[in-house]
């Protein structure tokens, strides 16, 4: 049997700008609404499920494999928007992106501080291995 990634959950404060926000910088389809959810699907099928919460949100983090065009194209909206970004998880890195496996890789915030992260290459593809 083959298993997919199906979809996770990821708290908001405001779950519509969220949702909204990453499908915007992805370049993907507006998000859908399904019950409590603003739903953004990747090209392979995946759901990342946007929540609204009063509570308190522990940041997670969410890579994305993309293109060399798509990096240019989503790194160019992170640019626009000013927003920072980072070329490492622990964001020691303000300004910078990564060159790990031979390809490139960013790190920047959505609005609720999950740490996303778009990169063209897949990791341990390329020899990098610190």
């Amino acid at each position: 049997m083959a298993i997919d990634f199906n979809h996770t959950i990821l708290s908001a404060r405001n779950s519509e700008a969220s949702a909204k926000f990453l499908a915007e910088m992805l370049g993907l389809s507006a998000p859908q609404h399904w019950g409590p959810f603003q739903m953004v699907t990747t090209e392979n099928g995946a759901n990342l499920d946007y929540m609204d919460t009063d509570g308190e949100i522990t940041p997670q983090h969410y890579a994305f494999l993309v293109s060399e065009s798509e990096f240019d194209e989503i790194f160019g909206r992170i640019r626009e928007r000013n927003l920072p970004y980072w070329a490492d998880p622990g964001r020691m890195q303000l300004g910078e992106i990564n060159h790990h496996d031979g390809g490139r890789g960013v790190y920047f915030e959505d609005p609720n501080g999950h740490l996303l992260e778009i990169i063209t290459r897949q990791y341990g593809t390329g020899g990098w291995n610190p």
